[in-house]
């Protein structure tokens, strides 16, 4: 916990996948994406603060998390994020930042990305720096394929390795209901590298056109039946056919009641598409208590926008369960451990 004057609180918001496509392998050894990705209410908490004389990183985590899994600080997306803001941009030396994590670790919802985006974001308020929404997204690109939009917020569609977003709520006259989802990890961890290299394998592209769209207008309207008949996500064969507790867990999902089920990301969490809150208290308790489980919400906004900073003011711990001061969102539920 941080006694700094000079410190800002921020909920980073996990996302999902809702269609994930990978179009062709890039000279760059990279894959150009096209993806509907959306925000939802689980988040970690970052507390950043300007103090000391060094760049510190402490990081925690819910009981059953393995920080094993997050590497050497250098590695972590918060700690570089803070570094290219030095290096490029004249942050000070002097910046401690401290991670609360409650995003499954290596699951495909992007919480080190959100953490990433946090900082930047974060970092350029706390210390005036006077950046653009533009060139953060653009430095976000540096750092990971999925920071552009969640520095961006809300549903969006990403494409190219990340770095070109588009909202797709732009125009809709009036506000859209989120949907309703239970999320699920199998307690492993799938690399991104190594989900990538099983698509290559199995034909590598997995374009899917109508998904895409269709994915798009059930977003617009709200439609979440139009939506689960949609869920596409091109690196899902291979990682089930590798890992298989998460094809295990999707299948549990459908066997539980879900409208629609699909691996997040490069996985390993999978989530079902639910009508509403009663359904998916039901999906999870026929799921069981012996899988880590949550019933969540995806979000009209994303990590910084309304769900994003909170008091400027040192961190306090908040429960789990909990919601975050001055939030609206849903209330998360927790079932289980990793």
């Amino acid at each position: 916990m941080f006694s700094a004057e000079r410190a800002l609180r921020i909920a980073t918001h996990a996302k999902i996948n809702l269609s994930l496509e990978v179009l062709r392998k890039r000279a760059d050894g990279f894959h150009d994406l096209r993806s509907v990705m959306v925000p939802v209410s689980l988040a970690d908490e970052i507390s950043l603060a300007v103090a000391g004389t060094d760049l510190t990183v402490l990081v925690e985590a819910e009981p059953g998390f393995d920080l094993s899994r997050l590497g050497p600080s250098e590695e972590n997306l918060a700690y570089r994020a803070a570094r290219l803001l030095q290096a490029r941009h004249g942050a000070p030396a002097g910046i401690q930042i401290h991670i609360h994590k409650k995003i499954p670790i290596g699951g495909g919802l992007g919480g080190g990305s959100a953490d990433g985006a946090a900082v930047l974001w974060g970092l350029n308020r706390l210390c005036a720096l006077g950046l653009s929404a533009a060139t953060l997204q653009a430095l976000g690109a540096e750092l990971g394929s999925d920071l552009p939009a969640m520095l961006h917020g809300g549903a969006v569609c990403m494409e190219g390795r990340g770095e070109r977003v588009q909202t797709i709520l732009a125009g809709v006259p009036r506000p859209v209901p989120g949907f309703w989802l239970v999320l699920a990890n199998p307690g492993i961890c799938v690399p991104t590298k190594h989900a990538y290299q099983l698509c290559s394998c199995i034909g590598g592209l997995t374009e899917s056109p109508n998904s895409f769209n269709n994915i798009v207008s059930s977003v617009r309207n709200g439609n979440v039946l139009g939506a689960a008949a949609a869920l596409f996500n091109g690196l899902e064969p291979g990682v089930f056919a590798t890992y298989l507790e998460t094809a295990r867990l999707a299948e549990r999902l459908r066997d539980a009641g879900g409208l629609g089920v699909l691996m997040s990301g490069s996985g390993a969490s999978v989530f079902a598409l639910v009508r509403d809150e009663a359904h998916g208290e039901d999906v999870r308790r026929k799921l069981g208590a012996g899988v880590w489980s949550m019933l969540i919400r995806t979000l009209p906004d994303g990590v910084m926008v309304a769900h994003g900073p909170l008091e400027p003011r040192a961190m306090v711990r908040i429960h789990v369960g909990q919601p975050l001061d001055g939030q609206h969102g849903t209330q998360e539920r927790f079932c289980g451990g990793l």
